[in-house]
């Protein structure tokens, strides 16, 4: 039998044992959905008012005093000027030494007429660009507008996915909210990087495979059931031996958009067009064979595989080319001009426009894989986990706090409390699904897999920790179904459950004290350096 949604991870409702029906029932459109999906989370209107109050909250976080620090940080220095770039020009253009300086004034006049040469794709500065061209190139909200605003919605957006994933909108709700008090997204989300873009269209992508899970195994039994001519007995063997065609997949083609999006932001969203595409498909065959199709393998890889395959690669690779539409529609973009004067009589069917792209491409694969120089506060992805090495985006001694000596940061640094339950989290599901093979702690595994597993094939790149927030938002899910675990279920004692309630609210209400502790260096609050100290734990985290 598959591991249904329930209403808490690991647990069975009362009377579960009837799900399985007897072989006169068995094929009814009730009993199917039973087996394939069955108890589904509580709708109403606590599914929706939990998750927006939620982002509300995480939204103040995020918008409130947006524009300290009043210059650019770290590298807001590459993506907000080439976000102004592509509003001028469509690609973007170099700037000249010192040319901070004039943008921080409020004058990015300064910019160059020649193409500069990025190692990363457009989308994520398109949409950087937003926010300059609302509130204007010299205004700091304006710069991090966006990222505040995507930031924001992916709390919502996490609330319903761990409502939708784990049938309970009060789990959803405690996902949302750690999700919205953590340092380590909440200081993406008041920084114009590309990472925190990154990490919303992997998880709206992994949102809508949630929906296309759903809606193809109740179309499934909607079909198989028709086929029985609603007796509920078997269908003929011939509807039996593959199963039906399920038609067109529109959420699971929305996911194969997001993927693409994701990758038009940044190239390490790759891994995850191969991992959540063979997870819709194992969600596929699962579905087969609960359902008592005999082939279901093979169903499986024929009538929803190779649409899975069409919905997905070649979708995400055309949404990406999408991305690159300023660059093809200049003249002057770096590498535009490099097919017609590099010509080549084996390629010369391919369209010079995908050539030069394709040696741009090849130019910054090459960037990437080279890249091995010192830095500060690099960090092998081995010690991401345990925050072992954070990153300081900004630091400065101002005046102005009262105290002999002050400090004003902006440091990516998790809270503790929840990186550090996560990481156990993510141990305790691999033993979870080991156990029982429950497909929910499968799927978190395989986000949280896809987005941290690839760094550890490049041992001498530069890394940093703040390239977690790509797959921070699985780290949360995993921790939250450690959390329906504490809960109990259904099933459980009054007094089992009472507990349950009093151990995960204590450690919501711990996790929030300790983002309160924390917020001043992630917000950029001018505090005293004994504070500011104090705030440091560990030498590394200087």
């Amino acid at each position: 039998m598959s591991h249904a949604a329930v209403l808490e991870p690991g647990k069975s409702l009362p009377g579960s044992r009837r799900w399985v029906a007897s072989a006169r029932a068995a094929f009814t459109e009730q009993a199917l959905l039973a087996r394939l999906l069955g108890a589904q989370a509580p709708g109403g209107v606590l599914a929706w008012l939990l998750p927006v109050v939620i982002a509300v909250l995480g939204g103040v976080l995020r918008f409130v005093r947006l524009g300290e620090p009043g210059s650019l940080v770290f590298d807001e220095t590459y993506y907000v000027k080439d976000a102004y770039s592509l509003l001028r020009s469509g690609y973007e253009r170099e700037w000249p030494e010192e040319a901070n300086d004039s943008f921080n004034a409020g004058d990015p006049s300064v910019i160059l007429p020649t193409a500069d040469y990025v190692v990363h794709p457009p989308l994520g500065k398109w949409m950087i660009a937003g926010g300059l061209l609302l509130f204007g190139p010299g205004n700091p909200f304006g710069w991090r507008f966006s990222a505040a605003l995507v930031g924001t919605l992916s709390i919502l957006l996490l609330a319903f996915v761990a409502g939708r994933l784990l049938g309970s909108p009060v789990l959803g709700a405690a996902a949302g909210l750690l999700l919205a008090v953590d340092g380590h997204h909440l200081v993406h989300s008041r920084t114009s990087l590309l990472d925190i873009f990154l990490m919303f269209w992997l998880l709206l992508a992994f949102a809508a495979l949630l929906l296309d899970r759903e809606q193809g195994r109740r179309r499934l039994a909607r079909r198989l059931a028709a086929a029985a001519g609603g007796t509920g007995s078997p269908p003929s063997a011939a509807h039996l031996r593959f199963g039906p065609w399920l038609g067109l997949r529109p959420w699971r083609i929305a996911a194969g958009i997001c993927l693409g999006l994701a990758l038009g932001t940044k190239w390490s969203a790759l891994p995850y067009i191969a991992a959540f595409g063979l997870l819709t498909v194992a969600w596929d065959l699962g579905a087969r064979r609960v359902a008592g199709i005999r082939r279901w393998a093979s169903g499986a890889v024929l009538k929803d595989g190779l649409q899975a395959f069409a919905s997905i690669v070649p979708l995400a690779a055309l949404t990406y080319l999408v991305t690159w539409s300023g660059w093809f529609a200049s003249r002057d973009a770096y590498d535009r001009q490099w097919a017609a004067a590099n010509p080549s009589a084996q390629w010369d069917w391919v369209p010079p426009a995908l050539r030069s792209l394709a040696e741009y491409h090849r130019s910054a694969y090459t960037f990437h894989q080279g890249l091995a120089t010192d830095h500060p506060y690099e960090a092998h992805a081995g010690l991401w986990l345990i925050l072992a090495r954070p990153t300081s985006f900004f630091y400065e001694k101002p005046a102005g706090c009262g105290a002999e000596a002050c400090s004003q940061a902006v440091t990516v640094l998790g809270n503790p409390l929840i990186w550090w339950s996560s990481a156990l989290a993510l141990l305790i599901l691999l033993a979870v699904w080991i156990r029982s093979r429950d497909w929910r702690a499968a799927a978190v595994l395989v986000g949280a897999a896809a987005g941290y597993l690839p760094w550890f094939l490049y041992p001498e790149r530069t890394m940093f920790y703040f390239y977690a927030v790509a797959f921070e938002p699985f780290l949360i899910l995993a921790l939250v179904y450690c959390l329906g675990l504490v809960l109990g279920g259904p099933s459980d004692t009054l007094r089992r459950r009472r507990v349950g309630v009093l151990l995960v609210g204590a450690f919501l209400a711990a996790a929030v004290l300790v983002s309160a502790y924390f917020l001043p260096i992630w917000t950029a609050d001018v505090i005293p350096y004994e504070q500011w100290r104090q705030r440091m734990w560990f030498p590394r985290w200087i």
